[in-house]
């Protein structure tokens, strides 16, 4: 009996060692992605992930790490499995749409930025890359008033927010969307 407890405690001791590494590489690789080292944080949050493969941060910060690097199809796997493990982390969800944009897979990031617009109505991030995927969907008919919509309100929720960049940079895409679909001439 007390050589069962001892393995017990031996046992116990190894997983709860176990649980800390996975939380201090965790941490280590959001301390290399805070400082820019995207590659040497993406090895951290895998080692992290091998340990403990059910935390959807960990998922999440990989995929960052991964977009960072320019290397999307990667990103877009480790956002897949944090959405697959946390499936209403609307953070995730817009990250992921972002992504799935970056690889002009306008169809996927249509569904991901829906639901984030849907229930997270003052997200200017979400409207203006759901604007550019509707914009850019070519396997159907243009959404045209979905273009429209999402723009102008990611416009005004940026102007809002007193990000007047990326009000302005949202509104040269809004402009040509008119311009193109025959709203209105563009403004000059």
């Amino acid at each position: 009996m007390r050589v069962m407890a001892v393995i017990f405690l031996v046992v116990g001791l190894a997983s709860n060692a176990w649980s800390l590494d996975a939380e201090q590489w965790f941490l280590n690789g959001n301390r290399l992605s805070s400082e820019g080292s995207f590659e040497e944080a993406a090895k951290a949050y895998q080692k992290s992930i091998d340990q403990n493969p059910l935390a959807p941060v960990a998922y999440y910060n990989l995929g960052i790490a991964y977009k960072n690097l320019r290397q999307l199809d990667k990103a877009a796997k480790s956002l897949e499995k944090a959405v697959e493990l946390a499936p209403t982390n609307l953070d995730i969800r817009l990250t992921l749409g972002n992504v799935y944009n970056m690889q002009e897979r306008w169809k996927d990031a249509i569904g991901q930025l829906n639901i984030v617009v849907h229930r997270q109505q003052n997200d200017a991030q979400a409207h203006g890359n759901l604007g550019w995927a509707y914009y850019n969907y070519k396997d159907g008919p243009p959404f045209k008033q979905m273009v429209i919509l999402n723009l102008s309100k990611a416009v005004e929720l940026f102007e809002q927010q007193n990000q007047l960049k990326a009000a302005e940079s949202t509104r040269k895409i809004l402009e040509e969307a008119k311009l193109k679909f025959g709203y209105q001439a563009a403004t000059p």
